[in-house]
């Protein structure tokens, strides 16, 4: 066992309070973005410490557009974290993806509206590319994990995230789906994104629990409806996860990993010395900063 905190899982409570984890802290962290949703649970399962971080807060206080994802982001960067393994639960807008199925997708259509999506603004520029948004390698970790605990999955699928926290009008989502999206959700951009600016690999594990309001022969999607199914998920989700922290190498590198080389577009000479003290985990091994 180690004790670097190389791995993080971003969902719900459910997923921290497995009985498989053993040697839990709780850890206040701030950020210079402010607070992460909650205090990070730490905690030992399959021989390794791991990071769980409630996307919602304790009790679910955060809406999909107040999360503070910058803040979640850069507090794991800073415990050391170059793995992230998110859960999501959305709806689904293909007849084959089925509530109870889960998906590993592997594009991202970002359709909100009202989020700060990059660390890089006024003082520090970098372009960072997401072509490839998701994390191919950790993907087929979670694809292989899932399938190796008995859950009907999916490999590959366009998730189209909305700003919520309303769902969908029916004319919305057959417009969705007639776009070729697979899925959708509200809570995977930015995350994706700043987690690839932090060089963090990162992959999503999206549990279907409705059709959306596309399809006129099930009732559309309700609150009571998306939590009645995730929580019958929820074990399958727990085991899968404990299967994929188990599979990864923490010592693997990937693309991801070094995102940002070639991708900082201001010159180093005239970077705001705040703004690189700022984000020094993010950026600092390409500054020559301790």
């Amino acid at each position: 066992m180690t004790d670097s905190i190389d791995i993080a899982v971003i969902g719900g409570s459910g997923l921290y309070r497995m009985a498989e984890i053993t040697d839990r802290e709780t850890r206040p962290m701030t950020t210079p973005f402010g607070n992460p949703s909650s205090d990070l649970v730490i905690g030992t399962l399959r021989g390794r410490r791991v990071a769980f971080l409630p996307r919602h807060g304790i009790g679910h206080v955060f809406s999909p557009t107040t999360i503070p994802y910058k803040a979640n982001i850069y507090a794991l960067k800073s415990l050391g974290v170059r793995f992230i393994i998110a859960v999501n639960a959305c709806g689904s807008l293909q007849e084959a993806f089925a509530p109870g199925h889960i998906v590993i997708p592997d594009q991202l259509f970002d359709y909100t509206n009202s989020r700060d999506r990059s660390f890089f603004g006024s003082g520090l520029v970098a372009h960072v590319s997401v072509a490839e948004p998701f994390c191919a390698d950790l993907s087929k970790i979670l694809f292989e994990a899932v399938q190796g605990v008995g859950g009907t999955v999916h490999l590959g699928g366009t998730f189209l995230i909305e700003e919520g926290p309303r769902f969908s009008t029916r004319a919305e989502s057959l417009i969705f789906k007639q776009w070729g999206c697979d899925l959708i959700g509200m809570t995977t951009c930015p995350e994706a994104f700043l987690a690839r600016e932090a060089e963090i690999a990162y992959a999503t594990m999206a549990h279907i629990t409705d059709y959306d309001s596309w399809h006129v022969t099930e009732a559309p999607v309700t609150v009571d409806k998306v939590i009645e199914t995730f929580h019958h998920n929820i074990e399958l989700a727990q085991q899968a996860v404990a299967t994929a922290v188990e599979r990864i190498d923490t010592q693997a590198k990937y693309a991801c990993h070094s995102a940002l080389q070639n991708s900082i577009m201001t010159d180093r000479a005239v970077v705001d010395p705040a703004v690189l003290k700022a984000l020094q985990p993010i950026v600092g091994k390409y500054f020559n900063t301790p």
